[in-house]
């Protein structure tokens, strides 16, 4: 038996059901605040993350899954090499992707209004598996590009909260973390002093963030060893070096959560794992998911539209993990509803009457009803416990009886209490009943 591969799942309907739902509550609560749908391909040129991202980063560098057609694969192994617009990679986030397509389609004019986009759908990274954490899974995101305002980051974290809200979490168990990592200015002169610190302790770090020493020295700060964490208590802070613009733009992001009534935890390690982000960047953390514990993360990037050869544009967005979501839900006694809801089920209780029955069937499914009826001509008893199964809420019995009379004998499922209607009061009785 061939089985789904490593780090992926099959999304059973249940499961399908509730995705769908999940994706229709962002749209409803993105849509509130002017967010409107985009979807690009799953697979962009490899160049678009290398530079959106950072070479340097883990997930350009390790998780990646490269896309080579056969023809270009065997050019690969002959050692030849393929055009960049052949090199190709699954996409592992949703910001450069989307940012690519605001350029190639010119759809931010200059002096027009913020642009606010989300998507949905899945991403993959060559990430170890575990409960959160799939090589496939799916995301939930929005960019807001045009604004460098940090209104614009409040109002993002704000809408995200009222999102977790619209899925029934009680926000006070969540914590919402914030950092500021300043600007390509300010954070050069943070760099600097990091980086010699970083070299100072070297002997006392884990061979991971030695490695990044040199090629990502911010990604150090992000370390869970315990040993790490030790060492880097004692280096520099980021605060310390933010410029003028970048310290007002962080209080007013925070004084604006504050006057919403948004807690927030404030910690100077968090810097998020690419490149591209500048001033706010922010998590929001459970304790209901084990290790991984980042629901959802985001910030601002204010360098990444020009670095992709679009003009110099603000930028501030997020995307939110389903997976690791849904477990935090499942976790605090979420069940999934099921996929199959049944209005009602209309049993044949003679060979007469499969006719009519079909008849009536396809009538009420165009009457807008979920129904389900016996296509394998099971007794009427089997169909009554069918009808259980479907968890039909009426079954409609159909046999000699009621073809000569011109009626339909309704059951009540949950009540076995019965009656008789005449066939032309069929949708009288529905509409009753809805």
């Amino acid at each position: 038996m061939i089985n789904s591969p490593l780090g992926t799942v099959d999304i059973l309907p249940d499961e399908a059901k509730f995705w769908t739902i999940f994706q229709q509550k962002a749209r409803d609560v993105f849509g509130r605040y002017g967010y409107v749908e985009i979807s690009t391909p799953l697979f962009e040129q490899t160049d678009l993350f290398v530079r959106g991202i950072g070479e340097a980063t883990d997930v350009v560098s390790k998780e990646m899954f490269r896309v080579i057609s056969g023809g270009n694969l065997e050019k690969v192994f002959a050692g030849e090499q393929i055009k960049a617009k052949s090199n190709l990679s699954l996409r592992p986030e949703g910001t450069a992707g989307v940012v690519r397509a605001v350029i190639q389609n010119g759809m931010l004019p200059q002096g027009s209004a913020p642009l606010k986009l989300m998507y949905a759908g899945p991403m993959f990274r060559a990430e170890r598996p575990q409960d959160g954490r799939q090589r496939q899974f799916m995301q939930i995101g929005v960019e807001c590009l045009g604004a460098s305002e940090a209104s614009i980051d409040a109002e993002g974290i704000i809408m995200l909260m009222r999102f977790y809200e619209a899925l029934g979490f009680d926000t006070k168990k969540l914590n919402l973390v914030l950092n500021s990592m300043g600007c390509p200015k300010c954070r050069a002169n943070y760099r600097k002093d990091l980086l010699e610190f970083l070299k100072k302790n070297e002997k006392d770090l884990c061979e991971t963030c030695v490695e990044r020493i040199e090629k990502n020295p911010l990604r150090t700060l992000d370390c869970k060893d315990e040993k790490c964490q030790k060492v880097l208590d004692g280096a520099p802070k980021i605060s310390e070096y933010l410029c003028d613009d970048c310290k007002n733009h962080y209080e007013e992001v925070k004084s604006l959560l504050k006057n919403s009534g948004i807690k927030f935890i404030e910690d100077w390690k968090l810097v998020r794992g690419l490149d591209y982000y500048t001033r706010t960047v922010f998590e929001i953390q459970s304790g209901d998911v084990g290790a991984q514990d980042a629901l959802c993360g985001g910030g601002r990037y204010d360098g990444l539209v020009k670095e992709l050869g679009g003009n110099d544009t603000p930028g501030f967005g997020f995307a939110l993990g389903y997976e690791r979501t849904r477990l935090a839900m499942k976790n605090n006694g979420f069940e999934f509803e099921p996929a199959k809801t049944c209005d009602y089920f209309v049993a044949i209780a003679s060979d007469g009457a499969k006719e009519k029955a079909f008849e009536v069937a396809q009538s009420l499914r165009d009457y807008g009803c979920n129904v389900e009826i016996d296509h394998q001509n099971r007794s009427l008893k089997s169909q009554f416990k069918l009808a259980d199964k479907f968890m039909a809420k009426f079954t409609i019995i159909i046999g000699e009886d009621e073809l000569k009379k011109g009626e339909l004998c309704v059951r009540n499922m949950e009540t076995h209490d019965q009656e008789n209607i005449k066939q032309d009061k069929l949708f009288a009785f529905v509409e009753g009943k809805l």
